[in-house]
């Protein structure tokens, strides 16, 4: 079986596929070693590695460096967190993830919204459709559609979100990704008309994961979260150990 439908496979249980995000070879270690049967990467986690900030700031070619280290260690599928594409040219966004795929990548996450001064926009459905459709005609790979509709605060939300993913879902789209999606009524409805699987973003709103499974959503992913976290840690101990001089602090003692 090929990667692209292993990893397809992982979208079709009746429990929801857990994503680990990672953001190097060594969480990609930690994660397969905690038993996640599958890894995707955080475009944001490793922006912030390299000194930059979220948003397509750093190039393909960066991007490209962190993914094949990961890639090296993994041993399940791994999909990425590809933004916008790294262009507004959908030829040249296929031949970037057809690069990808020849490392071995199983998916793509591949968003509708662009980062602007600072600011998340929501671009007309049909130009991520069209990079959809030039990925399809060039390589193989699980296309995670992501529509920025909740991210952006769309007036109307829930039924743009449903429109977009019918027609990312016409250009080949495997998948949709729906960030900040939270409502179970709105989940619910989305799932009864849209029937490729339906990716979760981790909040503090969001259903448990047993409610998750029965709306019928097959997908849930953390994004950034755990990197903050750990990040908001050790900004916490750089600061008390300074402070203090507790070698405690650094050695966990």
């Amino acid at each position: 079986m090929s990667i692209y439908n292993t990893f397809k496979a992982l979208h079709q249980n009746q429990t929801p596929l857990l994503l680990a995000n990672v953001w190097d070879a060594n969480t990609a270690q930690l994660a397969q070693k905690a038993g996640f049967t599958a890894l995707g990467s955080s475009s944001h986690a490793i922006a912030n590695t390299l000194g930059y900030k979220d948003g397509e700031v750093i190039s393909f070619e960066a991007l490209l460096f962190v993914v094949k280290h990961i890639a090296a260690v993994a041993t399940v599928p791994l999909s990425v967190d590809f933004e916008a594409g790294y262009s507004d040219d959908p030829q040249q966004v296929a031949q970037y993830v057809k690069q990808l795929t020849e490392l071995g990548i199983a998916g793509i996450n591949l968003e509708d919204g662009v980062v602007k001064d600072g600011k998340r926009v929501l671009e007309e459905a049909n130009v991520l459709a069209e990079k959809i459709k030039a990925i399809k005609a060039a390589t193989n790979i699980f296309i995670n559609a992501r529509a920025d509709t909740y991210t952006t605060k769309h007036p109307d939300s829930l039924n743009e979100s449903i429109s977009r993913a019918l027609i990312y879902k016409a250009a080949g789209a495997d998948g949709i990704f729906v960030p900040l999606i939270e409502k179970e009524e709105d989940i619910k409805l989305f799932v009864a008309k849209v029937d490729i699987p339906l990716n979760v973003f981790t909040t503090p709103g969001l259903p448990d994961y047993e409610t998750l499974a029965k709306l019928g959503v097959k997908r849930i992913s953390h994004g950034a979260k755990q990197y903050e976290l750990l990040m908001k840690k050790s900004e916490t101990i750089f600061k008390d150990f300074l402070q203090t001089k507790d070698y405690k602090l650094v050695l966990g003692t």
